[in-house]
């Protein structure tokens, strides 16, 4: 397990290192925003995505924008999660028949990349595609039937896919689907194998548990007009 905290840590360090060093002439650095949005989740009591696990989830962010390529963000995101064994994907999960709700608190710095130069002028271009890479803290909340003892608080790693489109100079929208990978199996309390009582009450321990955001989100940028000129 060290070895994923030393991995989160040094890509958070690696992000909050390129905030601070970041050049101080580009006018559109600073943005604030929110969002809403949906969770969603697979793991032992669902291999799939599936409709009716959705929960609903909001965030809210800070974001620099280092160069037109390139932002850092760093958000908190909660919502409720949900799973459980309808529709079963074989005989043991319909015999085992269980489910869970659980609030959840997330904290991650990403890193953005822009495909497109969407700031250049938005006469002409005002969207672009992005791709997003970081690392994350979340925090589980209690489900009610726990059966194991286990750290709440997890390591996750946050990559995904978005879109963003200017409306004017200081409002944008964005629409982002995005996937955490974590090192839990315990998400919905269900894992491996009691050798002792064969209740069905067990899934694969060896298989971690995914969730997933989906949102909407508004951010405002705060423009800073660098000077040309150096005075004494």
């Amino acid at each position: 397990m060290l070895h994923r905290y030393r991995l989160t840590c040094a890509t958070v360090s690696l992000l909050f290192f390129l905030i601070l060093t970041s050049a101080t002439s580009y006018g559109q650095q600073n943005e604030i925003g929110f969002g809403a949005g949906l969770l969603n989740y697979t793991g032992d009591l669902s291999r799939n995505l599936h409709a009716g696990n959705f929960g609903p989830a909001g965030t809210i962010f800070y974001r620099r924008n280092i160069n037109e390529a390139i932002s850092i963000r760093a958000g908190i995101t909660g919502g409720i999660l949900n799973g459980d064994d309808t529709p079963s994907f074989d005989a043991f999960a319909q015999r085992r028949n269980r489910s869970f709700t659980r609030s959840m608190v997330e904290f991650s710095p990403v890193l953005e990349y822009h495909f497109l130069n969407y700031r250049k002028n938005i006469n002409i271009l005002r969207w672009t595609p992005y791709f997003f890479l970081g690392g994350g803290v979340t925090f589980f909340g209690q489900t009610g039937n726990t059966d194991a003892q286990y750290s709440n608080l997890q390591v996750v790693l946050p990559f995904g896919l978005g879109f963003k489109y200017v409306l004017d100079q200081q409002w944008q929208l964005g629409l982002e689907a995005g996937v955490r990978k974590t090192f839990f199996d315990y998400l919905d309390d269900v894992s491996g194998e009691d050798l002792i009582n064969k209740n069905y009450n067990y899934g694969n321990r060896h298989d971690k548990d995914w969730y997933y955001f989906l949102g909407l989100s508004v951010s405002y940028t705060f423009y800073t007009i660098p000077c040309p000129y150096q005075f004494n």
